[in-house]
């Protein structure tokens, strides 16, 4: 990890897990032989470290709390996916929880996973991104200050900054640093 002076600000990447690093399937994803690393990921993320990007998994994981599979299995898929993209995530948060069994402040549109490791990393939310591919991944960035990139399928005009992948995202938001 980069060094940085005591006080500085630090930048970072906040990265939504299904449909943005790995294929989304429209069920739950906790199987390591069912976690398929986006095409572009890899790049991405070491054109994101290139420029002095933390890279920070947010996920929600309501799978564990409606008792489908646990921590561990969504551990063991994070493993796979820092294999196949040369151990560059810095950290993982993840939220556990849903609705229907108990609330919570961490899961997406809510913001205390950010928070945390905006205070964690000493982190300038406006010099950081959240890429997600889901309209609850964007608010809950909106919730801190953090501006995001929406990606996948949507119709334009739905999000002011719409990216077909990762990678795509990952090269707008270098570029938009340099401006």
């Amino acid at each position: 990890m980069e060094r940085t002076k005591v006080g500085e600000k630090r930048k970072a990447v906040f990265l939504d897990r299904d449909g943005v690093l790995n294929v989304e399937r429209g069920d739950y994803t906790w199987r390591t032989q069912d976690f398929d690393v986006c095409p572009g990921v890899p790049e991405a993320l070491v054109l994101l470290k290139q420029h002095h990007y933390l890279l920070i998994v947010v996920t929600n994981q309501a799978g564990i709390t409606k008792g489908l599979y646990t921590k561990a299995d969504v551990m063991a898929c994070h493993a796979k996916l820092q294999d196949a993209c040369g151990q560059l995530i810095d950290d993982l948060y993840m939220a556990p929880g849903h609705p229907s069994v108990s609330e919570s402040l961490l899961r997406k549109p809510d913001s205390l996973m950010l928070e945390r490791a905006i205070a964690k990393y000493n982190l300038d939310p406006a010099a950081c991104w959240l890429v997600g591919d889901q309209p609850r991944d964007v608010k809950a960035a909106g919730k801190c200050g953090v501006p995001a990139v929406l990606v996948g399928p949507h119709p334009s005009g739905t999000h002011p900054f719409q990216k077909k992948d990762l990678l795509e995202a990952a090269q707008w938001i270098v570029s938009q640093a340099e401006v």
